[in-house]
């Protein structure tokens, strides 16, 4: 287990090295010599090389753990015949010590040996499970929309998730004929998984302090991090990117996914009473009844404002503890990184401000197995350690037809 953590060590370093060789060998123009090529053809062979030795041992390692595998079970005193439900390795208690252990730099090899089943191939551990929990909360905390969409946790890369497209129809038919066949029909909607990373500093004098409780520091920073960076693709996401190099990859925001607004106001610093009850009424019954809104902070002050015919506020505020503050009976929810009204027409029209609709058809794809991995080099000069946090998420309206939107006008 040893030899193979050491590899994995030594064709990670060597990777890194091989990239970093490339890169420094290139010319003014991008190019790079004959010379230069052969040497990096021959690194990355090298690396590939350690690639199938770590193979190597790995299936030598299956294989005395198959054939050392007792031949029977062992009678027992359990007439009922219970199982106990298996333990996810990064579950344990004993994970979770050599998990802090090597981020706190007290490394062993005992401790490389208790994290081979939670390495990866960048040189970082996926975290326990305890942390990961403390992640997600921090997460839903510091992220408003988590708490409005529907999560699913998938163990790989792509998930696709069929959608009924039609439902069919019933007809009427005289007694004795045929009745007519109507299938539903389905389209496919597919939720990949984007990377997301981030990192953090401590110094060493906090990090060899036994007192100082370094999983919640780092949950906290990395859960605001991430609570906030997601949002802000949940709403205004780009989703796959075409150019990698100019705007990276990343979930669909909701707003990407509405193409064409339910209702525009006359100009572009202005929503009446008469936009909101047309938004309203735009969505469809079915999804009215768990809808809800969602807005900026500068287009609930608006909306504060309006009044019926009869002299009522739109918006009532939640009186009793718990009780949210409501448009329409329906609990109306801010984001910061919803579009603002600025009041300058030239930059406001066209901005979708307001939705409203069941934000559950907005599907959140968590990818299992959040990693990290210190960083001592890179802040040594400043007695400090890095901890780089990665996850892999993605998130897609899957049914539009459950969203309504409120745009500007282009006057002002």
């Amino acid at each position: 287990m040893n030899k193979i953590f050491e590899l994995r060590s030594k064709r990670n370093t060597l990777w890194e090295q091989t990239k970093n060789y490339l890169e420094e060998h290139r010319d003014a123009n991008g190019l790079v010599s004959a010379a230069d090529l052969e040497q990096y053809d021959k690194m990355t062979n090298d690396v590939r090389a350690l690639g199938e030795q770590i193979q190597r041992l790995e299936d030598q390692m299956e294989m005395d753990a198959m054939l050392s595998a007792p031949t029977s079970n062992p009678v027992q005193m359990n007439p009922a015949g219970q199982k106990k439900a298996a333990v996810n390795p990064t579950a344990t208690e004993e994970y979770s010590r050599h998990f802090w252990n090597v981020m706190r730099g007290k490394f062993t090899n005992d401790d490389a040996t208790g994290l081979s089943v939670g390495s990866d191939e960048k040189g970082g551990y996926t975290v326990p499970d305890e942390f990961e929990r403390r992640l997600i909360r921090a997460l839903e905390e510091n992220n408003v929309f988590r708490t409005l969409a529907h999560t699913i946790r998938t163990q790989s890369g792509t998930r696709t998730i069929p959608i009924a497209a039609e439902y069919g129809e019933a007809a009427w038919v005289e007694e004795g004929n045929a009745i007519p066949e109507s299938d539903m029909t389905f389209a496919v909607q597919t939720l990949s998984a984007y990377k997301m990373g981030s990192m953090v500093r401590v110094s060493n004098e906090l990090l060899h302090d036994s007192a100082f409780d370094i999983a919640g520091y780092i949950a906290e920073r990395l859960g605001r991090r991430f609570g906030n960076c997601e949002e802000n693709a949940f709403i205004n996401g780009t989703g796959p990117s075409v150019d990698p190099t100019q705007t990276p990859s990343q979930p669909t925001g909701i707003l990407t996914c509405i193409s064409t607004p339910a209702v525009t106001t006359a100009n572009a610093s202005t929503i009446t009473f008469d936009d909101v009850y047309k938004l309203f009424y735009g969505l469809k019954g079915p999804y009215r009844q768990k809808a809800k809104f969602l807005c900026n902070e500068t287009v609930l002050l608006q909306l504060m404002l309006l009044k019926d015919g009869n002299g009522r506020y739109l918006w009532k505020p939640g009186l009793e503890i718990a009780e949210p503050d409501t448009v329409l009976g329906h609990q109306i929810v801010t984001s910061t990184y919803m579009p603002a009204i600025s009041n300058t027409p030239a930059t406001d029209a066209g901005k979708k401000v307001l939705l409203f609709g069941d934000f559950n058809y907005y599907w959140i794809a968590d990818r299992t197995n959040r990693s990290m991995k210190r960083l001592d080099e890179l802040f040594a000069v400043n007695d400090q350690v890095g901890f780089l946090g990665t996850q892999r998420v993605d998130g897609k309206l899957i049914l539009p037809e459950a969203m309504q939107a409120l745009a500007l006008g282009a006057n002002g």
